[in-house]
């Protein structure tokens, strides 16, 4: 009985999503897929999808969300443009995350957290300041990443999505936290996908 009340609350809710919400979902899901297939087009969409979340993220006083986005569309505009790019400064092809790099993704994820905690606690009326500030930090290093088509953006994007789901519910973005458990699974499937085409790269090389 108790399931089915919340199913019923679930699908009212869902019937009140908004045009802006379904907008923003859509391109978000189609930008995860193009991400998963190694596609740059996943940026054109991803940038549609960016737009039409922040305005909803706003509206749910989730400020560290709204910044994370801004950092999204900043680093899909980089990202689209070094994954263009075939010199050698660009990104054209997956590769594994140097020494240096994990640590500048661990220093963008900490230092993010506590930067974006003391904003949230001292700027904002957040209610939910350190999850917020994580789901955000985390997220900033996954795309750092995958701006530079490093295998393991796809372990950080998980992070900030497995802990994003239970925030966005609480929020009552019902169809935004399904996106996100999308997001999820397509993510694990990513991970497999770009480590068995790197190792398939590694194959041909060694073959050479």
């Amino acid at each position: 009985m108790l399931f089915s009340i919340d199913l019923n609350l679930l699908t009212e809710q869902i019937k009140a999503t908004s045009l802006l919400e379904w907008f923003a979902v859509s391109f978000g899901v189609a930008s995860v897929l193009l991400a998963r297939k190694n596609n740059v087009l996943l940026y054109p969409a991803g940038i549609i999808g960016i737009l039409c979340s922040s305005f909803l993220l706003v509206d749910a006083k989730l400020y560290a969300e709204t910044l994370l986005h801004a950092y999204y569309l900043v680093m899909s505009i980089y990202g689209w443009a070094i994954w263009k790019d075939n010199s050698a400064s660009g990104a054209s092809q997956i590769s594994r995350s140097t020494a240096n790099e994990q640590k500048i993704t661990w220093a963008i994820a900490i230092i993010g957290w506590g930067f974006l905690y003391f904003m949230l606690t001292t700027f904002t009326d957040s209610d939910v300041p350190i999850v917020d500030a994580f789901v955000s930090s985390t997220a900033w290093a996954g795309m750092w990443l995958l701006a530079k088509r490093k295998l393991e953006n796809w372990i950080w994007l998980n992070v900030s999505n497995l802990v994003a789901i239970p925030l966005l519910f609480h929020k009552d973005l019902i169809l935004i936290s399904f996106l996100t458990i999308f997001l999820f699974v397509v993510a694990i499937f990513g991970y497999f996908d770009w480590r068995k085409e790197l190792d398939q790269a590694h194959g041909k090389l060694k073959t050479v």
